[in-house]
């Protein structure tokens, strides 16, 4: 297999608990899929919330579904520099001791003490497709941008390998930006 592999820009999202959803939106509220993502089984929803740090708030944060066990925010270094939150780069689900920040939506809030990070920049495979790319679970790699304006490589991507997964890797929008990628892109893994 030819080491290209999808290139998406992941923005500014939030996952929700099913409690945290009831008190954002009310009680009984359930997700409504606009649009499904490139993984299995995830999708963008209609719905929206505020994200509020120490020196700002971002209004209409995606919510992503379907909801989780533990509500976790993604935002960019850019995004979190603007809100004042000072958080870590990290894994999706792996938040303990990070920044927390305030969630409103419009039938209550929730003040979260913990659940912003930033997401390392990752590639998600399949066994069979890790297999073809020669890479495996919990390795790190490196991935080649070729882009018209602002070819680059990125170091630490972290390979995530599931049954469930689809193909792709995923940056935050300050990547994106950094490589004037459009939206999604062709790169290249190097090992």
């Amino acid at each position: 297999m030819e080491n290209k592999i999808l290139v998406e820009i992941s923005a500014r999202h939030v996952h929700l608990s099913d409690a945290d959803l009831e008190v954002l939106f009310g009680k009984g509220h359930k997700l409504h899929n606009l649009k499904e993502l490139s993984q299995p089984g995830q999708f963008a929803t209609e719905e929206r919330v505020s994200v509020k740090g120490p020196k700002g708030q971002m209004d209409r944060v995606i919510v992503l579904g379907p909801t989780r066990p533990e509500t976790q925010v993604e935002l960019s270094a850019t995004d979190a520099r603007s809100l004042g939150i000072n958080t870590e780069i990290r894994m999706s689900g792996d938040t303990k001791g990070t920044a927390g920040a305030t969630l409103i939506g419009p039938a209550g809030s929730v003040d979260l003490d913990h659940g912003v990070i930033i997401a390392k920049r990752h590639i998600h495979v399949t066994p069979d497709e890790a297999k073809g790319y020669g890479i495996e679970d919990g390795e790190t790699v490196s991935l080649k941008i070729d882009t018209d304006q602002r070819s680059l490589i990125f170091g630490d991507v972290v390979v995530r390998v599931n049954e469930n997964f689809s193909a792709a890797v995923h940056i935050d929008t300050d990547e994106g930006n950094a490589a004037s990628i459009p939206g999604s892109t062709m790169g290249t893994i190097i090992k």
